[in-house]
């Protein structure tokens, strides 16, 4: 299989992984919240705060200096493990002595118990991620996604179950354990891997070199992204904060889907091809063109159908989400140059000045963002907008001087994309005018029709514009549709 058939069938096992997480996990919570009290929700939220931001440190990205290395060694995983399980000794050795304190902060002794009892993931991670870094390095993506699926279903039947008994939070944190344990035990069965120790020093010093890099930029990242949250909790409270969270949670949802799972395999792709600038030139624009023709069909859906979209998912007391959500699908390009942006960064080994960009970016966003908290939700959301434009524009220029492209070559891999969406435009408005007035009246119709109309002509757009660019995609649609018809 060539590499870029493999960058896509890769891709679309990531895509799926990630699409069967979202809705098991969407379903779960639909349930769950009926059998756990808002309180016990947020006893377990609090506590993932803490463990997630731990998470950081105890991965140390030499997982995924161990994915982008030219050579990897049965040694160099069991330094991975040693060095990982040590790391996690360390953390559950602080979070059990800090229990205590922890307790008496949030004025609740229970809050110890959980946090000692979440810890003990970290004895168990290692033995998970070692074996998922080895199917990544090896683009097993097909096997990663039949091992998260099988997770959540491990997980929520033993969360469901246990919160039907009445277990509360425990239910949460020990579903979350277990199925940690489950995870390990599968992952290591389809990366053939038994755990072993290796104390190379230099080596790990290697590693970790890389790691510290890359934990980084994962930590930057994530407190970035906690920014609203934190400014608009501090100014217009809960109800702005929840309002905001739904339109944001459902604006990156298209681009988790399709851009964050082409990155985990161009990562990896880019990697193998470091020493080629040209193929890799090549992968990161490609990448860009398919990811954009994909992705911004729902951007322009959330444009036009943004408030009957939000009250018909969500109800009428989210209608106020539709205008944020409307300012941060903009965003859409930005995100997506971003994201893959990073992918050629983290390959290449320049996560320095990814790091810079990330700590210059955090100081951008409060700015802008505290100069749209006047104008309300949508204020802050033009203030994201903004703090992604300059974003994106850092990180491509990081990734262009890499790859020693030109912004010539992003304005073109996005080309076909614009042909295809602003088609898109016209039909929406066209069939706007001619939708009669009793199916507006009803969000339901008039979503699923626009959403009908949309659809169909993207597609045909899509399959019988002869757009070069999209040639070899275009006939291989072809080929799976011709396929579909003769085995029904």
């Amino acid at each position: 299989m060539s590499l870029g058939n493999t960058i896509r069938h890769g891709a679309k096992w990531v895509f799926i992984g990630n699409t069967g997480s979202q809705v098991i996990n969407f379903a779960l919570g639909l349930i769950l919240a009926r059998l756990l009290m808002p309180a016990e929700f947020g006893m377990v939220a609090t506590i993932l705060v803490f463990t997630n931001l731990a998470g950081f440190v105890a991965g140390g990205g030499m997982g995924q200096a161990i994915v982008r290395a030219k050579e990897a060694s049965k040694r160099d995983f069991d330094l991975l493990f040693t060095l990982q399980f040590l790391i996690g000794l360390v953390i559950v050795g602080f979070f059990f002595a800090i229990a205590p304190w922890f307790g008496r902060w949030y004025d609740n002794p229970f809050y110890a118990d959980l946090l000692r009892v979440a810890a003990l993931s970290f004895l168990v991670r290692p033995f998970f991620n070692v074996p998922s870094n080895m199917l990544h390095r090896d683009m097993r993506f097909k096997a990663k996604t039949a091992v998260q699926l099988s997770n959540l279903v491990v997980y929520n039947s033993i969360a469901l179950s246990m919160a039907w008994l009445g277990y509360g939070p425990w239910s949460l944190i020990l579903a979350g354990l277990f199925s940690g344990v489950a995870g390990a035990l599968q992952f290591a069965w389809y990366a053939r891997w038994r755990p072993g120790i290796c104390l190379d020093f230099a080596r790990a010093g290697e590693l970790m070199r890389y790691g510290l890099l890359a934990s980084s930029n994962n930590i930057i990242r994530y407190i970035r992204g906690q920014l609203p949250t934190f400014i608009l909790s501090r100014s217009v409270g809960p109800d702005g904060v929840g309002l905001f969270n739904k339109a944001e949670s459902l604006a990156g949802r298209p681009h988790s889907f399709i851009t964050g799972s082409v990155y985990e395999v161009l990562f990896r792709a880019l990697a193998k091809e470091q020493d080629n600038l040209d193929k890799s030139r090549y992968l990161f624009f490609r990448s860009l063109t398919l990811v954009a023709v994909y992705g911004l069909p729902f951007y322009i859906g959330f444009l036009w159908l943004a408030e009957p979209l939000v009250v018909l998912l969500f109800g009428h007391r989210w209608a106020d989400s539709a205008a944020p959500l409307v300012i941060l699908s903009l965003a859409a390009p930005l995100m997506m140059i971003e994201n893959l942006s990073g992918a050629v960064l983290a390959a290449r080994s320049w996560l320095n000045k990814e790091l810079l960009a990330q700590v210059i970016m955090i100081g951008v966003a409060i700015v802008a963002i505290l100069i749209g908290l006047p104008y309300g939700l949508e204020g802050v959301a033009a203030g994201i907008v903004v703090s992604k434009l300059y974003m994106s524009i850092h990180m491509f220029w990081l990734a262009k001087r890499s790859l020693r492209a030109d912004w010539l070559d992003l304005a073109l891999a996005f080309l076909p994309a614009m042909v295809l969406n602003a088609l898109l435009l016209t039909a929406l408005m066209l069939a706007e005018m001619l939708i009669p007035s009793h199916i507006k009246s009803i969000d339901a119709l008039y979503v699923a029709s626009m959403a009908a109309v949309g659809a169909l002509v993207y597609a045909a757009c899509f399959l019988f514009l002869p757009i070069p660019a999209l040639a070899s995609e275009v006939n291989r649609w072809k080929i799976q549709l011709k396929l579909s018809r003769q085995h029904p």
